[in-house]
């Protein structure tokens, strides 16, 4: 990011009093070692640094300081301003995206076992209480609310917030898969206007035709056909589908299956509209949450962020919503969250008989503890009671270590900085 005014802060030091109310930050590192040397204050967090007083200040000055806060799906940004122009914190956290895919596999591991006729529980059904209570959210949809939720409340911990700023987007699905549409009566005359259904108009489309064989089968049932199979991502859309005869159906699937040439046809892939649906649920638990909280949007953001001449990013566009647009003096240090799993789903390892994991530290080592190597900051990503760990930094990459295995080291090697809490914090 371009400096404000040509000038930075590396970082502060965040300092609680004796009841653990938040003050304002320093800079002032050499104060800081005394009063830790003297037993004047103790150290409450590492990351980021936190000290706790022991006594009680003269004064207990502080500032307006504004909390603003770029909401989104998959990434948010957060940044606090104060009265002085300067930028106190700043952070932007990854959201987990991986909840929906790992119930897949648990409940088709479930099903096998059951399926199996294995020692598990059998099938129960008309108990779903969660599934049926009121105001029920999908379990990604409250892994998404509670991260925004929980750096929220962190960061209210470290510093005195005055006003939450929250950059919200309101969107209309259907409008965006449809641009042209005219909102007054388009809702009722959607796409399959006049038609049972979106078979029934591609089927009026082809005429009642197959597209193929164009009749020569002689096949009076008609199917129709996904262009890009539904496997492959492949849109429920017309412009995806195509009337065929159920000899043509058939004998296309199977060539699929044996890896020849089927149709030679344009496609489409099914939009990417789930972001948007989630945004509006997101903006809607956040302002009950928070009904205090200021509600701007994006294209003020924009306009603000394009005329201070900064870049595009979550945690730029908290800075300039927490600034109101005006001039701020910048932060160096960003701290880059990433939300993980508190554990693994494993129990037991299943080769010629269950062997047991382990769940607790193996070697004094959690799965994503934050450790030190050579130097370099990285989080255990796979441990062995052997005396090996795995190793990764913030966005999954591992580093080459000199053995086969990339991220490969021997935990001897490692220092611990920080256990992990649910966040990968860099």
């Amino acid at each position: 990011m371009e400096n404000q005014e040509n000038k930075s802060i590396k970082t502060y030091v965040y300092v609680l009093d004796m009841n653990g109310q938040p003050l304002m930050p320093t800079t002032r590192y050499g104060k800081v070692y005394r009063l830790l040397k003297q037993k004047k204050a103790k150290v409450i967090r590492k990351c980021p640094f936190t000290i706790k007083l022991l006594y009680e200040p003269e004064t207990h000055i502080t500032q307006a300081c504004n909390l603003g806060v770029d909401t989104g799906s998959s990434k948010v940004g957060f940044a606090v301003y104060d009265s002085n122009s300067k930028i106190l914190y700043q952070s932007q956290v990854e959201l987990r995206n991986d909840i929906k895919e790992k119930m897949n596999d648990r409940r088709g591991y479930r099903r096998s076992r059951r399926n199996r006729h294995t020692r598990y529980r059998q099938a129960r059904w008309l108990n779903r209480r969660n599934s049926i209570k009121k105001d029920r959210f999908s379990p990604t949809m409250i892994s998404k609310f509670q991260g925004h939720i929980r750096e929220i409340e962190f960061i209210k911990k470290i510093l005195p917030i005055t006003s939450l700023i929250l950059e919200t987007g309101k969107f209309n699905p259907h409008l965006i898969k449809n641009p042209t549409m005219n909102q007054h009566w388009g809702y009722q005359q959607g796409p399959n206007y006049g038609f049972a259904n979106t078979k029934a108009k591609v089927l009026n489309r082809d005429n009642y035709t197959c597209q193929l064989c164009k009749g020569k089968h002689k096949d009076g049932k008609l199917e129709v056909h996904h262009i890009i199979f539904r496997s492959q991502n492949g849109s429920d859309d017309e412009n995806n589908l195509i009337t065929l005869c159920k000899t043509c159906h058939d004998k296309l699937h199977k060539d699929f299956k044996e890896g020849k040439k089927i149709l030679n046809l344009k496609g489409k892939v099914k939009g990417q509209l789930k972001h948007a649906t989630q945004m509006n649920s997101i903006r809607i638990q956040l302002l009950k949450q928070y009904p205090e909280a200021i509600e701007t949007f994006g294209f003020i953001t924009k306009e603000n962020r394009q005329k201070l001449g900064l870049e595009k990013d979550h945690y730029i566009d908290a800075c300039v919503i927490a600034s109101g647009g005006n001039k701020f003096i910048d932060l160096e240090k960003v701290f880059y969250k990433k939300i993980v799993p508190n554990g693994d789903r494993s129990l037991s390892a299943f080769k010629k008989v269950p062997i047991s994991i382990t769940k607790g530290k193996i070697n004094g080592y959690r799965r994503y503890d934050k450790v030190e190597y050579k130097n370099k900051i990285y989080f255990v990503n796979g441990r062995m009671s052997s005396g090996y760990s795995i190793i990764q930094d913030i966005s999954g990459n591992k580093p080459n270590t000199g053995y086969k295995t990339l991220g490969y080291v021997k935990t001897k090697d490692l220092k611990r900085i920080q256990s992990c809490k649910g966040f990968m914090v860099a």
